[in-house]
């Protein structure tokens, strides 16, 4: 008997080691591509990899911007979401989640970068003001745009709702949205601003920038019990990560870096090749640090416009323990 019970004992160990053998899953949302890096990391070439397939696999789901990748992370149907300055505030203080901003994902108009506009047709359109009783696209409430534009509007004294109306409109319908007049305002990324720039019909009305500020446009979050059970996995994903921005960056290999994002996007090489993983584009820290000072600064400038409800402080929900370690393991490779 005591023979069978140790043998039997022998066994669920072995099938416990197992499948603590087994990749974590990590269930990551994305907006647009080649803004996020999270549609690129399955199909991205594994030699640059040390840890994929290992230690995590990445599963990417498409979620609009960050007001429903927050109400996706609520709900426990993903693992790390995109979230922004005024997402990553409404977690806390109205979804009353336990956060942790783990990673930089990208930074919008820092000074030498690019970043983000908000366009209308040329004539139409010369001041904000002009703005009153009009329809504005955004990808999604809760994201950055979203927060961009009601600083915008709010500071010359018009109110969602009542002095303007916003609809949803997916970053590559924009410029459509905006020349076929279902919308009067459209807010524009990379790729898009270029193209809106080679148009003579349409015209910059104001950048991002002028809104907030630089920004922390992005970071990687998820609900603390997740981070901190699942941190060994989460160090391997950073430090993968860092390697795939090293790759994107690199003169020796951006080429292959832009068909990708081409592929994955199914559109022409020739759309990227100008400006993504160059000073053109957001920035994209090396090492994935969430510039905490800056998104202290959107956070507050948020809430002294009113809107959001409160304040948080943001060094309380971002952990940079993970991606240091990882960059450390790295070091100067």
């Amino acid at each position: 008997m005591k023979t069978t019970l140790m043998v039997a004992a022998a066994v669920v160990a072995a099938f416990t080691a197992a499948a603590s053998a087994e990749p974590v899953k990590l269930r990551i949302q994305w907006v647009d591509a080649p803004g996020h890096t999270t549609p690129l990391i399955p199909e991205a070439p594994k030699e640059i990899y040390r840890h994929y397939g290992k230690s995590y696999t990445v599963e990417t789901m498409f979620l609009a911007g960050s007001g429903p990748a927050l109400t996706a992370l609520a709900a426990g149907e993903i693992d790390l979401a995109g979230l922004s300055a005024q997402a990553i505030a409404l977690a806390v203080t109205e979804a009353k989640l336990d956060i942790r901003d783990i990673g930089q994902q990208l930074s919008g108009d820092v000074p030498g970068w690019g970043g983000a506009g908000f366009w209308v047709r040329r004539g139409e359109i010369a001041r904000i003001e002009d703005l009153k009783g009009k329809v504005i696209g955004i990808n999604a409430r809760g994201s950055t745009p979203d927060a961009n534009v009601r600083v915008m509007m709010t500071r010359h004294g018009m109110v969602d709702g009542k002095d303007y109306q916003v609809v949803e409109v997916r970053f590559p319908a924009q410029i459509g949205a905006l020349e076929s007049k279902r919308t009067d305002l459209a807010s524009l990324i990379p790729p898009f601003t270029l193209l809106a720039e080679k148009n003579p019909n349409l015209v910059e009305l104001f950048k991002a920038g002028d809104a907030l500020g630089p920004t922390e446009t992005l970071g990687w979050v998820g609900k603390a019990e997740f981070v901190a059970k699942n941190r060994a996995a989460l160090v391997d994903f950073l430090e993968d990560n860092m390697l795939l921005r090293r790759w994107m960056y690199d003169p020796k290999t951006r080429d292959q870096a832009v068909a990708l994002v081409a592929k994955i996007t199914k559109r022409a090489p020739a759309d990227f090749a100008e400006w993504v993983y160059t000073r053109k584009d957001n920035y994209r820290d090396p090492e994935a640090m969430v510039n905490v000072e800056r998104l202290q600064k959107n956070i507050d400038d948020l809430k002294s416009l009113g809107l959001i409800p409160a304040a948080i402080e943001a060094a309380k929900v971002v952990d940079m323990s993970l991606a240091k370690e990882a960059a450390a393991r790295l070091g100067t490779q």
